[in-house]
């Protein structure tokens, strides 16, 4: 089995590698940064049962990163894609510089779309799509206008893509975990149950991949009661209990 992971040297992309070359996934590792890749591929030891570990440096919130990643998706069919790199640009949106809200557009829903597309187009029966959302798709957060509603994109997509391609055998899921512990002391100031580290985010994800049940995971039952209650709560009650917090209660690692 070959699997294609963006973002994967920190967080929830680097348990995502861990943890399927544990399971004799092939890995292609993307990142920014060659350093952390080379790191990363010594991790994660010699190969798997589809050839040797690989890597490649790529910044999908520019064109020229998303076309390697997506030849590189169209070149040799991979049996799982996992998009999970993601930018968050914190605070308030209009004391924002647009040279920052942009790439953040572009890794978080461009990059998606495209590497969805290369994907899905050659994808063969039994592969898989992980796209990486977050809780912050049901809710969003002031503070995180952009990164919210990037994530709200992420999931809906997902969704939509879930059904498309079943009759292929092609399974596609929203990935959507809440506060994650991707380093120490992030999110201390919230309840220990909310709070998963990206290890038992991944655990989730996988049983979901091997059920192929549903096409939105919420990892952690605290978070999916509140994914769940959110739809019935007032729209000015959410907000309000969101901007109170000092900083994105949902946001992933760095590309």
């Amino acid at each position: 089995m070959t699997a294609l992971i963006t973002g994967a040297t920190e967080g929830i992309g680097r348990a995502f590698a861990l943890a399927l070359a544990a399971e004799s996934h092939t890995v292609t590792a993307v990142a920014r940064t060659e350093r952390h890749l080379r790191a990363l591929m010594t991790e994660l030891g010699p190969g798997g049962s589809d050839g040797e570990h690989d890597y490649l440096v790529a910044d999908l919130a520019i064109p020229d990163g998303v076309r390697t990643v997506a030849a590189a998706l169209t070149a040799a069919p991979y049996d799982l894609l996992i998009n999970n790199a993601g930018l968050a640009c914190p605070g308030p949106f209009a004391d924002t510089p647009l040279d920052q809200v942009l790439p953040a557009l572009r890794l978080n829903c461009e990059a998606v779309v495209d590497l969805a597309h290369a994907f899905l187009a050659t994808a063969r029966h039994g592969a898989a799509l992980v796209n990486v959302a977050s809780t912050l798709a049901f809710v969003p957060q002031p503070g995180q206008a952009v990164y919210s509603a990037t994530k709200a994109f992420v999931a809906s997509f997902s969704e939509a893509l879930w059904y498309e391609p079943r009759p292929r055998g092609v399974y596609v899921m929203a990935l959507c975990p809440g506060p994650t512990s991707t380093r120490p002391g992030l999110h201390a100031d919230l309840p220990a149950a909310l709070v998963l580290t990206p290890e038992a985010v991944v655990a989730v994800a996988l049983t979901a991949l091997r059920r192929r049940r549903r096409p939105t995971v919420v990892p952690g039952r605290a978070n999916a009661f509140l994914a769940a209650v959110s739809r019935y709560l007032p729209r000015t009650t959410s907000l309000s209990l969101l901007a109170d917090r000092p900083g994105p209660i949902a946001a992933q690692g760095p590309v």
